[in-house]
């Protein structure tokens, strides 16, 4: 408890805005050991919601906007996916932790930001818990035992404005042994549950279902023979009976959106059932899109492991496992496209030219000219980054902190008073919480300059640096003093 509250992580921040940075209670911040456990984003979406209680409308404005969970731009075709949904349908009440408040388990960003506001608490990671139901009353009946600060890491926040203005929050994380080994336990409880409702499936004999795509009936313990009779007749397969659980309310959730006249795997709606079977027929959409983790549910490979989806598991490199003698062998390597968005705008591009001459271009955005100006570091480029992305996600205005309604408003101010390069004090933006990214998948923040000087700095060294021409007025006198007649000799 004493060395929480000495691992304050103390951070000033910006006007209007609440930024928390975690210290665990294991050291300070920035450590090898310090976990950061929550991104600054969590207080900064530009999106409105409404508070919890009427009492709590003038607190929501000092805090800022809130939002549940990191921002991350959108996917590209081939990019990272998200969390799996694996929670199905259930009655069970999600209880807050502190008061009696309770709410359904589809409402449950409703009880997170009732916690965040009413209590200032933050839980972290909470699409992994694989029970949040038990895992809150758990909590609450610990809570009740111990104080609060006994498991959870002190967040201060304003730490350098007045005391009126500071807020002490917590932080409830899996970095506590305690609450690691209950996730842990409720994903294990999970799996079981999940593997015993396989095998459930495995030995139901009132099963009963018709075929989706020419209504040929199965009955009894034959959902192997109606998934094989789908992919051999119909080309449409969904995976392997072993793989798949819930089995019942994955087929009716594709059939009802067969009988929506939607396609199961663009998802759009058409007009009547024959243009839909064209369509899937033509455009070989007779296949689920993986990209929609409605699906993640009903399949065993999601439940496998804490915070991993298919995808993840799939990916494993398990050439460690193969005694190949071969541990220096890179050719199959093959390195993923970088894709950066623009600062302004949600033009992408693979490459940090491209993106710089865009900026320039475009938007009259100098990067390199700013870092050469104000002499940045490679830290502080990042601070700035970070900085105008938030500013430009809250659409306020980075030069003169001007709050907009709209993007396209704030763009447009920002082009018509010449404020695209002109930067605020570098005390407002020079900041501890601007290391931490607005966006969890900026690649522009991977490419950033590491170095004091550029190319173009030791082309401009290099030509300062005079250069004397060899004296080649005797060329006789020059060969025979050269050094490649004893080299001939030798």
């Amino acid at each position: 408890k004493e060395s929480m509250k000495q691992n304050r992580a103390n951070t000033p921040t910006s006007s209007g805005t609440s930024v928390l940075l975690v210290s665990d209670p294991q050291g300070d911040l920035p450590g090898p050991k310090a976990a950061v456990l929550i991104s600054p984003s969590l207080f900064t979406r530009d999106a409105p919601i409404l508070s919890y209680k009427q009492k709590h409308t003038a607190d929501m404005t000092k805090l800022g906007l809130c939002i549940l969970e990191p921002l991350c731009f959108p996917d590209p075709p081939a990019g990272c996916s998200s969390a799996a949904s694996l929670e199905r349908p259930s009655s069970d009440l999600l209880v807050c932790l502190f008061c009696s408040e309770s709410v359904p388990l589809l409402l449950k960003d409703t009880l997170l930001r009732h916690l965040v506001l009413d209590h200032k608490l933050v839980i972290a990671d909470v699409q992994l818990i694989a029970d949040l139901s038990k895992y809150l009353q758990y909590w609450k009946g610990r809570f009740l035992e111990q104080p609060l600060t006994e498991f959870c890491s002190v967040i201060k926040t304003n730490s350098t404005g007045p005391l009126e203005k500071q807020e002490d929050y917590f932080l409830l994380c899996d970095i506590l042994p305690e609450d690691r080994i209950l996730r842990e336990r409720l994903q294990k409880q999970r799996l079981e549950e999940v593997l015993e409702q396989q095998q459930k499936e495995r030995d139901d004999s009132s099963f009963h279902h018709l075929c989706m795509f020419c209504s040929e009936e199965f009955t009894g313990n034959r959902l192997s023979s109606l998934l094989n009779h789908m992919a051999r007749e119909h080309s449409f397969s969904i995976g392997l009976p072993d793989n798949i659980v819930y089995c019942d309310e994955f087929l009716d959730t594709l059939q009802n959106k067969l009988d929506s006249l939607q396609c199961l795997y663009c998802e759009k709606t058409f007009r009547d059932k024959t243009t839909l079977k064209d369509h899937m027929r033509k455009k070989t959409h007779r296949r689920i899109n993986a990209n929609n983790h409605d699906y993640d549910r009903f399949y065993v490979i999601n439940y496998l492991e804490l915070g991993k989806t298919w995808e993840e598991v799939q990916s494993e490199d398990d050439r460690d496992l193969l005694d190949d003698g071969d541990e220096n062998d890179w050719s199959d390597w093959r390195a993923h496209p970088v894709s950066v968005v623009c600062l302004f705008c949600d033009h992408e591009s693979e490459t940090m030219d491209q993106i710089y001459t865009h900026m320039k271009d475009t938007h009259r955005f100098d990067l390199h000219l700013l870092k050469t100006e104000h002499n940045l570091s490679f830290y502080q480029q990042v601070k700035l980054v970070n900085f105008i992305r938030r500013q430009i996600h809250q659409s306020r205005c980075y030069g003169c902190q001007e709050k907009f309604g709209s993007r396209a408003d704030m763009l447009h101010h920002i082009v018509s008073k010449g404020h695209v390069m002109n930067l605020p004090e570098m005390s407002t933006w020079d900041q501890p919480q601007y290391y931490f990214p607005t966006y969890e998948n900026d690649a522009l923040l991977c490419a950033l300059s590491d170095t004091d000087g550029d190319e173009s700095d030791e082309m401009s060294h290099s030509e300062d640096v005079p250069v004397i021409a060899e004296d080649i007025s005797n060329l006789q006198a020059l060969k025979q003093s050269s050094i490649l007649n004893q080299l001939l000799k030798n």
